[in-house]
């Protein structure tokens, strides 16, 4: 017999098993699914893991696939739910295998509320058991394991639990239900779209689209500043006027002509120091911002990042919202750490030196975990994990810093009797910044230096006519940071929304542009059915979800306020199917027929080029709609997703399109010219050149190194020349030319190595 304790990634079960061994782990296997054998101070020991949720929740028998409404729920194994989560049904029975000899249980799993719903069905499903002992930690170092394992909790985090479980059936009424709602409403208008919307998924399009029309109904108002552009004597200065900006151009052309041709001299000196404060630790949603800030890496990449840092060992648990760093923490003995690693050697050691460590704390607050930090080990990542890591440390460091200092320089100028102002912010002790470079943006403006009384050799003074500009709309970063502010969705769940959106074609690119499907879902559910948008009832059950995990509030009537709530919202659906039906397929059709649309066709000059489908290749293409009589084609990047933009290429005049498409690093946008013979694509390096013509013309081979049947050969696409497998799509290996596309922009892994030079013919 043994205490058999669950985690919930094989990484994490590797570290707990490393960490508890007095000795060497001993690893076993079943089906290639790994478990650990460990004895600590007398007690043997099984640490298995779990692949994140190895159940889901399902409605039972009896239901119709897109019957709804449907409230009648249970959980099953996931690999019965998901069609994708085939891999975890080995998982879930090496875990039931090895229950059947255990005597105690422990959960292990993350210490959040999904983390609790992962190991208490574990427990009570897989398991049989009631309940479990439960081991809490930010980070898997082995004295953070230690000491949770040595102080675990006797049962479950019953509040955690509990909340976590009410907000999966929440969340599956309301996804589920309305999204069936929505595709049935749809398809009954002759048409099939696959619909969704959610408890936190409608709210959050009502957001993104409301900006959209703030935009669209934005009327610029035009206004004037005055600008006096002169030399003193150690240098030029710009000032503007004190009033900044004109309303009316009248009073603008008055200060014009009262200031033109007269002298000018210093009015005035000021100068202001001001203390900037550390920055705070990061919790999950700042670490997100600040990620795509600098780094211009997605909220979702940047979160699937930090969890892989967080499994290796590297940094603290991400998922918090916690803006605290308690002593506990031990800073020195991280410090210490960090000192190990070269980079950040002199930054600790200037740090150390300071003594008194204590952290710029916020004040958000997380009762599970700390602020984000790094453990000090040594990572050994590279790409987006080492950015976000650097990220992390620089962070971290920076919280411990001193204050800097700026100071903001003023000249006051006397023209014409009307005051112009220079100014210019500048850092006169770095303090914290030294810790945080690069990533401290302020910007350095000197002034020149100037004494009371000088005069000012004015060069000219320029009235600029301006206009006030719209409100700018959000990107992936601001959405979180918005959503986060209205208390809509949790710290784990707003990337994955927005994600949602973009996949669903409701909003487009990287600031985020609500699409036509998008405004019109939101328009149609306002007319007939405005509770899905309502974030006030999304805000209220959240509330409620928080009051359960604390223990005021129970599940049960959080639940039956939903079932009433909902079934009110899908009766009066129900009633209005055809007219919301009719409304989405208008929309969508538009949507299609506008996304669709490239431009004139430069070959016939009489039809259209539209994207298009082909069935027979399973993929994309641009074609001219006057076929058979006009055969114009061009290829378009697999994976990607092509707009037209209304330009025109100005080297060739084919039109120009947008194509998005993922990245490692998240949504990439580039715009380009459809024709591949556009001389702007032409291959400048003269060896490069010269070995195309030489492959295209049969003088040299070279053998594909992936499936080496295959030879490579000149392909062209919207990017320029690649090299590709003659046996596409048998074989869809790429390979770029020294300036020619990036081979994933073909739907191929990685990047490969050039091909070696073989025997010329």
């Amino acid at each position: 017999m043994y205490e058999l304790i669950i985690t919930e990634k094989p990484n994490a079960s590797k570290k707990i098993a490393d960490a508890l061994a007095e000795g060497k782990a001993i690893k076993e296997s079943v089906q290639g699914v790994p478990y650990y054998k460990v004895t600590h101070k007398g007690t043997d020991i099984v640490v298995a893991c779990a692949v994140g949720h190895l159940y889901g929740l399902d409605q039972k028998p009896g239901h119709k696939k897109w019957e709804f409404p449907v409230f009648d729920i249970e959980w099953q194994p996931s690999y019965k739910v998901q069609k994708g989560s085939a891999f975890t049904k080995k998982y879930l029975a090496v875990l039931q295998k090895l229950a059947k000899e255990a005597s105690a249980f422990t959960v292990a799993t993350d210490y959040d509320v999904e983390g609790e719903v992962i190991g208490l069905n574990v427990v009570k499903y897989a398991f049989r058991q009631k309940d479990a002992a439960r081991m809490k930690f930010s980070t898997l170092t082995k004295d953070d394991l230690v000491e949770a394992y040595e102080r675990k909790a006797t049962t479950l985090d019953w509040g955690q639990a509990n909340a976590g479980t009410t907000r999966h059936m929440l969340d599956w009424f309301y996804g589920i239900n309305l999204s069936r709602a929505l595709s049935s409403a749809i398809k009954a208008a002759g048409t099939f779209k696959v619909m969704s919307s959610g408890r936190v998924q409608g709210p959050a399009l009502k957001i993104l689209v409301d900006r959209e029309r703030e935009i669209k109904a934005f009327t610029p108002e035009p206004f004037w500043q005055i600008e006096l552009v002169g030399k003193v004597r150690s240098g030029g200065l710009s000032a503007w006027h004190e009033k900044d900006k004109f309303a009316d151009k009248k009073e603008a052309d008055a200060v014009m002509a009262k200031t033109k041709g007269k002298d000018a001299a210093v009015s005035d000196i000021r100068s202001n120091q001001f203390q900037q404060a550390p920055p705070h630790p990061f919790d999950l949603t700042t670490l997100q911002t600040e990620s795509y800030k600098v780094h211009r890496i997605s909220p979702k990449n940047t979160l699937v990042l930090a969890q892989e840092l967080y499994t290796s060992g590297y940094i603290s648990y991400p998922r918090t919202s916690s803006q605290k760093l308690p002593p506990q923490i031990g800073y020195q003995k991280i410090l210490s750490l960090l000192a190990r690693q070269p980079e950040y050697r002199e930054l600790v050691v200037a740090l150390q030196k300071k003594g008194g460590l204590a952290p710029n704390e916020g004040e958000k607050t997380d009762p599970a975990h700390p602020a984000i930090y790094p453990t000090g080990l040594v990572p050994r990542v590279t790409g987006g994990g080492k950015k976000v890591y650097d990220l992390i440390v620089k962070r971290f460091l920076a919280t411990f810093g001193e204050p800097a200092v700026r100071q903001t320089d003023e000249v006051h100028i006397l023209c014409g009797g009307e005051t112009f102002i220079a100014k210019g912010t500048r850092t006169v002790e770095r303090g914290w910044h030294v810790l945080y470079e690069p990533y401290v943006t302020f910007k350095e403006e000197e002034l020149s230096k100037a004494d009371k009384g000088e005069p000012v050799a004015v060069e000219r003074i320029v009235c600029h006519d301006k206009e006030t500009q719209p409100p700018k709309r959000y990107t992936p970063a601001s959405i979180i940071r918005e959503l986060e502010k209205r208390n809509l969705g949790t710290k784990a769940t707003r990337a994955q929304i927005v994600e949602t959106l973009l996949d669903r074609g409701y909003v487009t690119g990287k600031s985020l542009e609500a699409t036509e499907i998008g405004e019109r879902t939101v328009d149609t559910l306002a007319k007939f059915s405005p509770d899905i948008l309502d974030e006030e009832l999304t805000r209220h059950f959240e509330e409620e979800m928080e009051r359960i995990r604390e223990g005021s509030a129970k599940p049960e009537a959080i639940l039956d306020e939903a079932k009433r709530v909902l079934s009110k919202i899908l009766d009066s659906f129900k009633g209005k199917e055809k007219s919301i039906g009719k409304d989405l397929a208008e929309a969508n059709r538009e949507t299609r027929e506008a996304e669709s649309l490239i431009g004139p066709c430069p070959t016939c000059k009489k039809g259209t080029l539209r994207v298009m489908y082909s069935k027979k290749f399973k993929r994309k293409f641009i074609a001219c709609d006057a076929y058979p009589a006009c055969k114009t084609t061009f290829n378009i990047p697999v994976g990607g997703t092509v707009k037209p933009t209304g330009k025109v290429c100005d080297l060739c005049q084919s039109p120009k399109v947008s194509i998005m498409r993922r990245t490692r690093k998240g949504m990439r946008t580039q715009e380009v010219c459809i024709n591949p013979d556009c001389r702007g694509k032409a291959i400048e390096d003269a060896d490069v050149r010269k070995e195309a013509e030489e492959i295209k013309n049969g003088e040299i081979e070279k053998e594909c190194p992936k499936c080496k049947t295959g030879r490579l050969v000149v392909r062209r696409s919207v990017y320029g020349q690649f090299y590709g497998c003659s046996t596409y799509p048998k074989c869809r290996y790429t390979e770029r030319l020294s300036d020619g596309p990036l081979k994933e922009d073909f739907g191929s892994k990685g990047k490969a190595p050039r091909a070696k030079r073989t025997a010329a013919k």
